[in-house]
């Protein structure tokens, strides 16, 4: 029974130490901010959740809708358009990927080697910001290309499809670009 309660207590122990620490084990990292499969999943153009918005109010995404055709019953036309929209977004989002995750680089590489100044940060972080949001674009806008390529019916399977439906997920009704075209 002691020995029970010693072995509670030392996992207890540990378990602060780690909330203590939360970034033990990451100081070995080549980019501080970002883990080996961000940095994947940015250079590969993925959405790494940058376009929750859209996509969890009704705007489905394209490489999802790719994923559901079958499903959705895409036409042809439906198809080719979801996948022109997807090649665009995925290629712009690769490059811009890459160029955030140099420019995270970068702003670790100026603290490893003890470059850092403030002013050097700011230019730093106004780059790698500009980049972010202008990835996140690249997402977000592809979400609202997409949405009116479906029909209202198939937006509401997307999103039965995906697990949503609680409150704050939509059908998309009364946004803007998916009126008049439940025809598509």
């Amino acid at each position: 029974m002691r020995r029970a309660l010693i072995c509670l207590a030392l996992a207890g122990a540990g378990a602060a130490a780690a909330e203590e620490a939360p970034y033990a084990g990451q100081e070995a990292r080549e980019i501080a901010s970002l883990s080996a499969a961000d940095v994947a999943a940015l250079r590969a153009g993925e959405g790494w959740g940058l376009a929750k918005p859209a996509e969890l109010n009704g705007y489905p995404g394209p490489a999802h809708i790719l994923e559901l055709a079958d499903a959705l019953e895409l036409t042809e036309g439906q198809r080719a358009e979801i996948e022109a929209i997807f090649a665009a977004m995925q290629a712009e989002a690769q490059r811009l990927g890459a160029e955030y995750v140099a420019a995270e680089a970068h702003l670790s590489g100026m603290f490893r080697m003890g470059h850092a100044t403030e002013a050097r940060l700011a230019a730093m972080l106004d780059e790698s910001a500009g980049v972010l949001a202008a990835l996140r674009q690249v997402h977000l806008v592809a979400h609202l290309q997409a949405s009116p390529v479906l029909t209202e019916a198939q937006r509401a399977l997307y999103d039965e499809l995906r697990g949503y439906g609680g409150a704050g997920a939509g059908d998309g009704a009364g946004h803007a670009g998916h009126a008049g075209h439940a025809g598509h």
